[in-house]
Order: structure tokens, then sequence, then C-alpha cells
């Protein structure tokens, strides 16, 4: 299972991003989330299962801890490297992020370009998706990508890791002839 946070300033279509990918579902009305829902959504990658746990933050900061983080982005980029700084300060060495810029469909109205969002994903050292939940645009590539990541950055750590640290030291295996007794239990 992995946890993802879907974190950026509020109005920016972290709820329509979730329930687009989560439900394919899209709702023009906007309801500001309070506080923070989640969505469980069951994928298979690798001929692996993988139940993704996405957390939909509000306009809280995310100190919850995750995986991965999507950051969306439709306000401006000031905002964007604060939010950066937060997933630095608060939390997880290991936590694989993308930045998204939602909204893509909106062209007429953005704030942020999309050249202007490469630029800000190449100085956080994120990698960086235009998207649009509205239109289903790279939502579901988005996601993928970063479980992918999340994926390739677990294999990089158990390739390396020490055996002693990741407890990959076998142990003593039981034989036919030293099986435990039998119990009963009430479980």
């Amino acid at each position: 299972m992995f946890k993802i946070l879907i974190i950026g300033n509020s109005s920016v279509g972290k709820t329509s991003f979730l329930f687009r990918y989560a439900d394919d579902s899209f709702t023009p009305a906007f309801v500001s989330t309070v506080g923070i829902d989640f969505k469980v959504k069951t994928i298979y990658r690798n001929d692996k299962r993988i139940k993704l746990q996405i957390w939909d933050t509000g306009s809280t900061p995310a100190r919850q801890g995750g995986a991965g983080i999507l950051q969306a982005i439709t306000c401006p980029p000031l905002a964007a490297s604060y939010r950066s700084t937060q997933i630095k300060t608060y939390s997880w060495d290991n936590a694989q992020v993308l930045l998204v810029g939602n909204k893509c469909d909106m062209e007429d109205e953005r704030v942020v370009s999309s050249e202007r969002g490469r630029q800000l994903a190449d100085h956080l050292g994120f990698e960086f998706f235009e998207a649009s939940a509205k239109d289903n645009i790279n939502v579901k590539q988005t996601f993928e990508r970063l479980v992918d990541v999340i994926c390739e950055k677990m294999s990089e750590s158990l390739d390396t890791a020490d055996p002693a640290v990741t407890g990959a030291k076998q142990g003593p295996q039981l034989s036919d002839q030293q099986v435990p007794p039998h119990q009963d239990c009430a479980c």
C-alpha cells in the first residue's frame, strides 16, 4: 500500500483531480475540502497489486507522511515553492514528488504558464505534468508515473541495502520434524 498526498493551495483542483482518478468523475461545482479526505484505489503495476490510499489534504499543510506527493499548482509559483519547502522540512526523505499544473483546459485564465511550471519543477528537482481533471488529460498518467517512481526508488533501496538492516538474513527454518504442536485458539 502506498499513501499518496495531493497538496496545494485552495481552489487548485485537488479534489477534482482525486475524484477523476479514483472514480472517473468530475463535478464542476466548487466545494472547499474541510479537513482531509481520502479514497482508495487498487492498481496493477509490473504484475503486482498495489493499493493506493490517496489523501486530499484540502489546503492544510501536508505533514501526514506518505510515499508520494502530487503537488497541484494553478496559483503563482511562490506558493508552490512554499509547499515544496514544507515537503522538505516536515517530511520524508524518501517521498517522491511530482508537480502538477492542473486546469490546463483553462488556458485563458491560467496564472502559471506551462513553461513557468516546467522551470519551477526543474528548479525543485521534480517531474512536471500538465493535467486537467475536467477534460481527463494526464490524470491517470500522472498517478501512474508517481507509482512507477515510488517503485523504482523502493527497488533501488532494496538493491543497495545492507541485509542486516533490511532483515534479509535467513533465520532458522522449521523442518517437517520440528512442527510445533497444534494449539486450539479462539482466533
